[in-house]
């Protein structure tokens, strides 16, 4: 069991210090982000259009909503993808709070995190600013991953800040060892929020096997 800390203190060097955690880059190690995707259908490509399209919609009036990434991205992808419907069952970590200051004013964020079946971490990390990268939730999502109740099994994890999405596979084992997919963009051409739903839909087929 993971010991309890502060979000202050989570950071890869604590996480290497006193768990021995290592990223392996051997694109070997997590093919599951490149392998076996399944095919999306027509609909659910235009669905997520939408969702693309409801995101440079929300930038476009700030100040974003409390819980703005939250409802236009990532709850629209959930529901699309039937994650909140059975054999899955969606739960939540106690929020924690981000704070960084930038020439003399402090930015304030929040890192909201679901777990779906116990073995796949989703992490979004809301901000009124685009002031926190996703490598801010690399190390708590890697904490909570080290406390996958499930160890002979590998574990897996999303982090998005709505624009920017990157998934995570930890394998627990003797040493644990994580690494990371490509960093997919909302701005990039065409719309690899299709990639995301695809990984996303594989992922949720290898934790339900």
């Amino acid at each position: 069991m993971v010991p309890t800390i502060t979000a202050k203190e989570i950071t890869l060097r604590y996480l290497i210090d006193n768990f021995g955690i290592q990223l392996v880059t051997n694109d070997e190690f997590f093919r599951e982000w490149q392998d076996e995707l399944p095919e999306i259908s027509e609909l659910e490509r235009q669905l997520l259009d939408k969702v693309k399209a409801g995101y440079f919609n929300l930038l476009t009036y700030p100040p974003l909503l409390e819980d703005g990434i939250r409802m236009a991205i990532l709850d629209p992808i959930l529901f699309i993808g039937d994650f909140y419907l059975s054999p899955f069952n969606v739960t939540s970590e106690k929020s924690v709070e981000l704070a960084v200051e930038d020439e003399g004013v402090i930015i304030t964020g929040r890192i909201d995190t679901l777990i779906l079946k116990n073995q796949f971490w989703v992490m979004v990390i809301e901000s009124k600013r685009a002031s926190f990268s996703i490598e801010a939730g690399l190390a708590q999502i890697l904490s909570y991953m080290l406390a996958n109740p499930h160890p002979d099994k590998p574990c897996f994890g999303l982090i998005t800040n709505g624009g920017s999405f990157i998934f995570i596979k930890l394998m627990k084992e003797e040493i644990p060892r994580y690494a990371t997919s490509d960093i997919f963009e909302i701005r990039n051409r065409g719309n690899q929020l299709y990639d995301v739903f695809k990984i996303f839909k594989r992922l949720s087929q290898l934790i339900n096997c």
